[in-house]
């Protein structure tokens, strides 16, 4: 295991090298100076020369390159060039609204997924199957952003019960002290608050869980019809236990591992998925500021976020590697 962890850990560091070169030098190719779009109309040549040199960008792509990944292994991203602040300063000022607007995705996603899953599962051979499958194709044939243009009209607009924009109601007492404030209202028992943020994201997040929730569906029915016919299940039956102990009891804990997989891999492109939502529904995470940057061609607060993205990716699939590995036995000891 030990030695397992230690070439993913290296396997990660060479990944994050390659994406922080890609970004860097990609991003420095494309046509447009970032120092004349942050100047008014009459700044002078001098002007855009002493802002060039601020920035570093009068040097080489490589030396700019060599300068930056030197900055970054001390901790410093950068100054954006928009927003005349540190990078990481910025970054992870808006990192907390996306890892709750992704956690609460998938926690819908999981629960609408694992359902359809379990009842169709229940109900096997039948119309509620059919159903369900029918129900899933449909959640799959629609990207995310697109079921969110039909949230925010049904939900939002003819039927306006959730919000549609923001992350919370600016005229609310806001007493964080961290920018997790689903969390940090939680903690603090603020259930006006709780309700208020819950209300901003539920659009956002259930945006995003449908095609995931038709994923997991789809992946653990297949799993439990496959157990079902395992001799283990057979003999629960025999035994007398109902369909609904066998299922839940018997074929579940067996048959959730490659579902566990899919979503611990699926997440990471959950995350990657708020940039366009998060832009729908004006929500103040990451990805909208990840598209400001790119309007912008701010060129440090992109590779940022880009390099803090690439991390969660990295992060998160490793993660899932070793808990698949500690829940089976057969890879924990071989």
């Amino acid at each position: 295991m030990f030695r397992t962890v230690l070439m993913r850990l290296v396997t990660t560091a060479i990944t994050l090298l390659g994406v922080a070169v890609i970004v860097f030098f990609v991003i420095r190719v494309v046509p447009g100076n970032p120092i004349a779009m942050m100047l008014p109309p009459g700044a002078t040549e001098a002007d855009v020369a002493r802002l060039t040199e601020l920035y570093g960008l009068d040097k080489s792509i490589p030396a700019q390159f060599v300068i930056w990944l030197g900055g970054v292994m001390q901790g410093d991203f950068g100054t954006s060039i928009t927003a005349r602040q540190p990078v990481l300063t910025l970054v992870l000022g808006r990192l907390p609204a996306t890892l709750e607007l992704s956690v609460m995705a998938l926690i819908l996603a999981m629960a609408m997924g694992g359902g359809a899953a379990l009842l169709g599962t229940l109900r096997r051979g039948g119309r509620t199957e059919a159903a369900i499958d029918i129900g899933n194709g449909m959640a799959l044939s629609v990207p995310d952003f697109l079921w969110g243009l039909v949230l925010i009209l049904g939900l939002g607009v003819f039927w306006p019960i959730f919000h549609i924009s923001g992350r919370i109601t600016p005229s609310l007492d806001l007493p964080f002290v961290t920018n997790f404030y689903l969390f940090e209202s939680l903690v603090r028992l603020r259930l006006d608050l709780l309700a208020d943020i819950a209300g901003h994201m539920f659009l956002p997040a259930l945006a995003l869980a449908i095609p995931l929730a038709a994923i997991i569906g789809q992946l653990l029915k297949q799993s439990l019809k496959e157990t079902m016919h395992l001799d283990y299940v057979t003999l629960s039956r025999t035994k007398g236990y109902s369909e609904t102990h066998v299922i839940l009891r018997e074929a579940l804990p067996n048959a959730i591992l490659p579902t566990l997989t899919l979503v611990g891999v699926q997440f990471t492109f959950l995350i990657g998925g708020t940039v366009i939502i998060e832009r729908l529904f004006s929500y103040e995470g990451l990805g909208n500021m990840a598209i400001d940057a790119v309007i912008n061609r701010d060129l440090p607060l992109i590779q940022g976020i880009v390099i803090l993205f690439a991390v969660l990716f990295t992060g998160v699939n490793l993660l899932v590697d070793l808990t698949y590995a500690a829940l089976n036995p057969r890879l924990r000891h071989g």
